[in-house]
């Protein structure tokens, strides 16, 4: 079995899309040896503050106008989560399980979230998840969240999503994202995204 390593927030919808597509060639290829194991990247501990709700609803605008993606149709502001740091909590207890375990938890969180407009903070909501998957987890503790932070500090994370694949490392390979000279966000698929794959998928 080959594990995808990345390091990421779940509150980032620049991992939601690349995640999704990673998932979606996989399928196409019928490589369900391949598997995702999706690390912490608490953008919060890393910018010092919470993300801003606005602010994310304003690039998931961006993302839909410049990539036409059907993604995020049901995206909520008003259901931003307050912190990611429980659900990165829950994402790493889930991984403690198995590995599909880990991985089916963490793309279901980013669904309600960016697809169900369902606030990932309520704990009621990642209780009922938690369960679901048959994962204990005490989401009041935040060792793991606060350690996968340390390790992808010490691995070079240039930020939310970062790859790793048996070949090397990838910074959101699946869409190039840049702001441009007036400071407007710019967003198109990724070329690299092909080599990318190449890597995940090579036997």
């Amino acid at each position: 079995m080959t594990v995808i390593e990345v390091f990421a927030d779940v509150a980032c919808p620049f991992t939601h899309v690349g995640l999704l597509q990673f998932v979606e060639r996989r399928n196409e290829l019928g490589r369900h040896d391949v598997v995702l194991h999706v690390r912490s990247w608490p953008l919060e501990i890393v910018n010092g503050h919470p993300l801003d709700p606005h602010f994310i609803a304003e690039e998931i605008d961006d993302i839909r106008g410049q990539i036409a993606t059907p993604l995020f149709a049901r995206f909520s502001e008003d259901a931003f989560p307050a912190t990611s740091i429980p659900a990165l909590e829950l994402s790493a207890a889930a991984y403690d399980k198995d590995l599909a375990t880990g991985e089916a938890v963490s793309l279901a969180l980013r669904d309600l979230l960016f697809e169900q407009g369902v606030d990932i903070a309520d704990p009621e909501v990642l209780s009922r998840l938690a369960a679901e998957h048959g994962v204990h987890a005490d989401l009041t503790d935040t060792h793991r969240v606060v350690e996968e932070h340390a390790e992808g500090v010490e691995r070079n994370v240039i930020g939310s999503p970062h790859f790793f694949t048996p070949a090397g490392s990838f910074f959101c390979p699946s869409l190039d994202v840049h702001r441009d000279d007036t400071g407007h966000l710019r967003i198109t698929a990724d070329s690299g995204f092909d080599q990318f794959v190449a890597t995940c998928f090579e036997r």
